[in-house]
């Protein structure tokens, strides 16, 4: 029989500290990052305007490691439509370093 792994939940209060650094990264890069949730899960997407539309980019998927500073990061493959925690050879990759910011850094440079 399979042992179950904890699964962390995204808390409230974990999601109240992301949308204030989204906002704060947003307003010092002028940049527009937003993020949704699913369980353990912070989707990052891009929001750009181009030829007077509003597109919105999927960047990647954080999952929660339990604290602030243990976000994994997987990039999302347009070739294939999944999010891949493998692939590390993508613009920005250097500058994730578990956190919330290091992802939107990178997210200025991916795709």
């Amino acid at each position: 029989m399979k042992k179950k792994t904890k699964t962390t939940k995204i808390t409230d209060k974990i999601k109240k500290e992301v949308e204030e650094i989204v906002k704060a990264f947003n307003k010092e890069h002028k940049s527009k990052f937003q993020v949704r949730y699913r369980g353990r899960f912070l989707y990052l997407d891009k929001v750009t305007t181009k030829y007077f539309r509003t597109v919105t980019s999927q960047v990647g998927r954080l999952e929660f490691g339990g604290d602030m500073e243990s976000w994994s990061f997987s990039v999302f493959k347009y070739s294939s439509e999944t999010y891949d925690p493998n692939e590390w050879f993508f613009p920005g990759r250097g500058e994730l370093d578990g956190t919330v910011e290091g992802a939107l850094r990178a997210g200025l440079e991916i795709y």
